[in-house]
């Protein structure tokens, strides 16, 4: 039995009865008392996700959604999940799911690092997952795709097929890791086109379409014509809006060639769904580490290009899967280094 309730409501999985929750009021069937009787007993393995967006978005959230119920068919978990969690919210979010007992919390988003920091010292039984996060403690670990290396295949085909040699970015904010794809695009943009230009611009609201396709709109204006987007319910605005103004674009997180065929170029596929269960069978077998978990295009079930559309020239396709190939075989690595004064990954070619 799967019960919906609506914004900032606890949704629980495989229960046979509800009740409130310090934050989150359940309203189903009248039920008030404080408790709850689950499928999985009270000594069974149980899994939570707060997510910044609705799930159904077709993106970033819906994956992160989709991650919690594979745990819970693989392991057979009691799942949960909170949606469209605001900022000032996510302490108490996180707080709710610790306080009823749930054995591994997933943040959704690197910008739930600082309630994660807060929460975390507090329930020291409970481990707790940023994804795309920038944290590890005692119970505190991150899970990150490596988007600087999807970003870098894509950098290589938008370079490849501009005509205006003015490429764009747009995500919803600026934080670790939409810095390390802009960073991967700019450097696979360059390391065909030296001098190509990458303008980026951050929405603030991953999911707000008019401001989505007004950012659109703006770069194409000022002459780009493939934009790489990151954006969760926003992103087909991006897509569309590049068909409808004959400029190319990037699908994200999902396989995103369907939204705009005209415009797609191909996806930066991200199953963070698979990540996400991976690192819950890693809790549930108590093996998790207070680290930060990378994964990237060395698990092609994981991290790779979807389909490519239509317009994209055969020579160009070529090129990128051959870049992939050099990152897998560590013939082109990633290093951290310094460029003008700040902190940055930089492209390493192996020697023979």
């Amino acid at each position: 039995m799967t019960t919906n309730f609506s914004r900032r409501q606890f949704i629980l999985f495989g229960s046979a009865a509800f009740g409130t929750s310090l934050l989150l009021k359940a309203c189903s069937n009248n039920q008030t008392t404080p408790t709850a009787t689950t499928t999985g007993g009270t000594e069974g393995f149980k899994i939570a996700i707060a997510l910044p967006g609705i799930i159904t978005d077709k993106a970033w959230n819906q994956s992160g959604y989709e991650g919690v119920n594979l745990a819970k068919q693989k392991l057979g978990a009691e799942t949960a999940y909170v949606e469209k969690v605001a900022q000032a919210d996510q302490t108490e979010a996180l707080t709710d799911f610790a306080r009823k007992g749930y054995n591994l919390i997933f943040a959704h988003g690197g910008q739930f690092d600082a309630a994660i920091e807060q929460v975390a010292s507090q329930f020291p039984n409970t481990f707790f997952v940023g994804v795309n996060g920038n944290l590890k403690g005692e119970n505190i670990a991150s899970l990150r795709i490596d988007h600087l290396q999807a970003s870098y295949l894509c950098g290589i085909i938008g370079a490849s097929v501009t005509k205006s040699n003015k490429l764009a970015y747009i995500a919803g904010e600026k934080f670790p890791a939409t810095e390390g794809e802009l960073r991967g695009f700019e450097l696979g943009a360059k390391s065909v086109k030296p001098n190509i230009q990458i303008t980026s611009t951050f929405t603030g609201d991953w999911n707000d379409v008019a401001k989505a396709k007004e950012a659109t709109l703006a770069l194409i204006s000022s002459g780009a014509d493939v934009i790489y987007q990151w954006l969760d319910n926003a992103s087909a605005a991006v897509l569309q809006t590049a068909g409808e103004k004959g400029v190319y674009a990037f699908g994200n997180t999902n396989d995103q060639l369907d939204v705009a065929p005209k415009a797609v170029l191909t996806s930066a596929v991200k199953r963070l769904d698979l990540a996400i269960a991976y690192i819950a069978e890693l809790a549930q077998k108590k093996q998790i580490k207070g680290q930060i978990y990378t994964i990237g295009l060395e698990r092609p079930d994981i991290l790779f290009l979807g389909k490519f559309g239509a317009i994209v020239p055969e020579t160009v396709k070529q090129k990128a899967l051959n870049a992939k190939q050099e990152i897998v075989d560590k013939k082109v690595i990633f290093e951290d280094c310094k460029e003008t004064g700040k902190d940055t990954r930089c492209v390493k070619k192996a020697t023979a």
